[in-house]
């Protein structure tokens, strides 16, 4: 309990509010709050892989093809020149094997925006799933 000494008169109204009841009302609420909560039970349920004694190697992945875009507006596929029309029907070769590539596009900072559009769209459109552009130096 707090007890004010000093400065007030006897009988004079004190503007002061005692808190400390109000504190210990708020402690004993919160204590029942927790006593109350039930118990959380977290569990998490991972599938993990069952080991193998002789575990077969995955097959490798094939080699990512270079597809490079210069600025005056060429396109090489694993440095040969390679025109739309061949660039259209190996993209769609590439696209029929069973594990696809990646197809990395290079693009020179001098580069017109519509031939890489062009690249990236003849790749979309003959089925070429695995690409991105490789940023050059």
């Amino acid at each position: 309990m707090a007890i004010n000494v000093g400065a007030a008169r006897d009988g004079e109204p004190v503007a002061e509010i005692n808190t400390t009841p109000l504190i210990d009302v708020m402690l004993v609420l919160l204590v029942m709050l927790i006593i109350t909560l039930p118990q959380q039970k977290h569990a998490v349920k991972l599938d993990t892989p069952i080991p193998c004694d002789p575990c077969e190697q995955p097959p490798p992945r094939p080699e990512a093809i270079r597809v490079t875009i210069e600025g005056d507006g060429v396109i090489t596929w694993n440095g040969v020149p390679v025109n739309r029309a061949t660039l259209r029907t190996r993209l769609a070769a590439e696209a029929q094997r069973s594990e696809q590539a990646e197809l990395h596009i290079e693009v020179s900072r001098y580069a017109k925006y519509g031939a890489v559009a062009h690249v990236m769209a003849a790749a979309q459109r003959e089925g070429v799933t695995r690409m991105g552009i490789v940023s050059v130096g």
